[in-house]
This record gives C-alpha cells, sequence and structure tokens, in this order.
C-alpha cells in the first residue's frame, strides 16, 4: 500500500514509536504520580521526559504549561470552553475545521458569538486586515488554524498573534496539520495556546494530543478529579499541569509520543518540511498537465502552504477517485468532506468534496510518481 492520508493519521510510524508502545505495558504498568514504588517512579518521569522534549521542540519556557490531551479537538476545546464566557466575541477564519466551529456553534446557545474573517491566498496583508476588521468590543480570542486540513493554506499566524496582542486579546492556534511540520517557536510566536494531536505529524499514537498555555491561569479546568496531588483536598488544584490533568494519564500513549517527539528531533523539522514540500510540488507539476485534473490553488510555496494537496478529476465523484485508487493501485487518500465545511464552501467544492494527498517524512518521490501515472489513466 502506497499510503498518502498522513493529514489524518500518520502512518506508517517510526520503529521506535512501535517498539515503545509495545513494551510500554510492562515497563510502564503502574499509575504515575499515585505511589512511591519503582515502577510508578519510572512511568512518571517518562511523562515528565516527553514533556521536556516538546518543551524543546516548541520553545517553550516552562515544560509546567504542557497538558497532554486526548487529541487536538480535546485541547481546543479545553480553551474554548474554559476560556470564553456569556457574551464574548471570537474570530475565527473561513477555513476552520469543525474541532473549532463545532464548539463554537454549541457556545451561541449561551451567547458565544464568532465571526469568520477570510483567508486570502498567498497575501497575508489583506488576511491580517481582515481579522482586523472581524474584531469588535467583544472580542475576546482569535482562534484560527496554522494550516487548512483541505487545501493547505497557512495563515500568518505570528501577524495575527501581534493583531490579537494589539487589541488586548488571546489567540489560540489549531495545529493539526502543522506540528512537527512547519517549525512552531511557541515562545516567540506570541501564541496564547497551541493545541496538535500527537498522532499526526508528531508520530505518536492515537489517543494523544497537547494543549500549550501560555496564560493557564485564564482558563477554566473542564473536569476535576483525582491527580495524585493535594489528596488531603476536595478542591482541584489549581497549578500547572495538574489543573487540566486528571485521572490515569494515558501512559502507553505518553510513551509512544515521547519516541515520535524524539524521531521528529532527529530528524529536525526544516528537513521534514522540504521534503514533504518537495513532493508536494511534484505532485502538483504533475497534475496541471492533466487537463482532466482541477486544482483550486496556486502553486504551492514555502511560505504559505503547508505539506498536502486536493484536487478533484472533472465529472468524477471525488470518493470514487479514491475507491479506484484504492482498489486497483493500492494507494489510500482522503476524499469526500474534510470535517471542514467552511472551507469546502470556500472554493465551492461542498457538494463534491476534494480528494487529498497528504505525505510524510517516509513518503518517497517514486510512490507521488506512482500517484500521478495512476490519476493519469482516469478517463
Amino acid at each position: 500500500m502506497i499510503y498518502l492520508d498522513n493529514a489524518a493519521t500518520t502512518f506508517p510510524k517510526p520503529q521506535s514509536v512501535s517498539r515503545e508502545v509495545n513494551s510500554a505495558l510492562t515497563r510502564y504498568g503502574a499509575n504515575p504520580g499515585r505511589a512511591g514504588h519503582d515502577m510508578a517512579m519510572k512511568a512518571g518521569k517518562m511523562i515528565y521526559d516527553c514533556r521536556v522534549k516538546l518543551s524543546k521542540l516548541f520553545n517553550v519556557q516552562s515544560e509546567e504549561n504542557i497538558v497532554f490531551t486526548l487529541n487536538c479537538t480535546h485541547g481546543i476545546n479545553f480553551v474554548l470552553k474554559g476560556l470564553l464566557k456569556p457574551g464574548d466575541h471570537v474570530v475565527i477564519s473561513d477555513l476552520e475545521h469543525n474541532s473549532v466551529t463545532r464548539p463554537l456553534k454549541a457556545m451561541e446557545k449561551r451567547g458565544v458569538t464568532f465571526t469568520q474573517a477570510e483567508v486570502y491566498e498567498n497575501d497575508n496583508d489583506k488576511t491580517v486586515e481582515s481579522f482586523r476588521r472581524a474584531i469588535n468590543g467583544s472580542t475576546r480570542l482569535i482562534a484560527c488554524t496554522h494550516a487548512s486540513n483541505v487545501w493547505g493554506l497557512r495563515l500568518p499566524i505570528e501577524r495575527l498573534a501581534a493583531l490579537a496582542h494589539e487589541y488586548g486579546i488571546e489567540i489560540m492556534v489549531d495545529a493539526a496539520q502543522s506540528a512537527g511540520v512547519v517549525p512552531i517557536d511557541f515562545a516567540d510566536s506570541g501564541i496564547d495556546y497551541l493545541c496538535m494531536p500527537g498522532h499526526k505529524g508528531l508520530y505518536g499514537p492515537s489517543g494523544t494530543g497537547v494543549m500549550i498555555a501560555r496564560n493557564p491561569d485564564n482558563l477554566t479546568p473542564l473536569m476535576q478529579g483525582g491527580t495524585g496531588s493535594s489528596s488531603i483536598s476536595n478542591e482541584h488544584p489549581d497549578f500547572m499541569p495538574d489543573k487540566f490533568e486528571c485521572g490515569t494519564a494515558n501512559v502507553i500513549g505518553i510513551a509512544g509520543l515521547l519516541r515520535g517527539v524524539e524521531f521528529v528531533t532527529s530528524k529536525t523539522l526544516d528537513k521534514i518540511f522540504r521534503h514533504e514540500m518537495s513532493l508536494i510540488k511534484t505532485l502538483y507539476k504533475g497534475l496541471e498537465k492533466n487537463k482532466n485534473v482541477q486544482l483550486y490553488t496556486h502553486y504551492p510555496n514555502d511560505k504559505c502552504y503547508a505539506p498536502l494537496l486536493s484536487f478533484n478529476i472533472k465529472d468524477k465523484d471525488s470518493e470514487a477517485v479514491a475507491a479506484y485508487l484504492n482498489k486497483d493501485y493500492g494507494i489510500a487518500v482522503r476524499a469526500g468532506l474534510h470535517c471542514a465545511p467552511s472551507a469546502h464552501i470556500k472554493m465551492g467544492t461542498q457538494e463534491s468534496g476534494a480528494v487529498r494527498v497528504s505525505p510524510s517524512v517516509f513518503t518517497t518521490e517514486y510512490e507521488i510518481q506512482r500517484l500521478i501515472n495512476a490519476i493519469n489513466k482516469i478517463k
């Protein structure tokens, strides 16, 4: 199988991740933070090590501000529901995933409102101005994706962070398609809350995610419960990371995530990004020669795009194209709607959906050529 659906979940995982997950049940079988025996202490140290490695990868000044979550969606809900109050207003982009729009839509019932700002391809000045126009006197937060999971368009998050702080508001960034692929400097970017999955660009197992908070005191936790700390008190701890991590941790998943972060660090984000973008550029050049292929974005450049590409075959259903590639060529891609309705409406694909190709560090140029050849055989 040629696996090109890495924007959903990376596959294969590095061997170090697979080995760690397989052995973690015996190596870290105890509950971290709940006992003083060797196995519990060993599990706790592994979790701490993962926090430290993440803090170095994303330049986070305090590893205590790194919270482990179930996935990126979990972290986004932590921020939106822990920060916003009735009467608050949020500015989002017209590329957002349902992980952002659905919580906000649900929160409309208790008085939270939001406005979509238009993202302009290859024009960050107009994008920033679009966000500026959407801010009003009740705006509490900018909540936006770093890179569209459908079109690969990147937002100028550093400039949007500066814009937010100019108006005395905060910014949350959904890094589902960029963490582990596009370099992110948390300390220098101005981002207040950064949410990411562990199972995509960080090459960890499913069921892992990370939320990094610059201002954790501003957030009210969604859950309370056992943390292994301050156990004499009925009051939930207000210190990090216990404030947001209650109940037994996903020790097995975090063990795998630790190895994934080490793998990404060893490869370096610059090399990963250049490799994947090179493959997407090769794919774009190959597809634009085919008059039956409909492309929706300009040729991707390193400044304004993330390494994924969506397209359609004229007069062909996107899911039928994906099924054909899977059945006849063993090529796995994503098709249909990608949990981001406004992104599809933006490009007019809300009815047809789109075929999405997303490589990983393990994808080769030969595999991309195989895909191009297969698409060229579609009548």
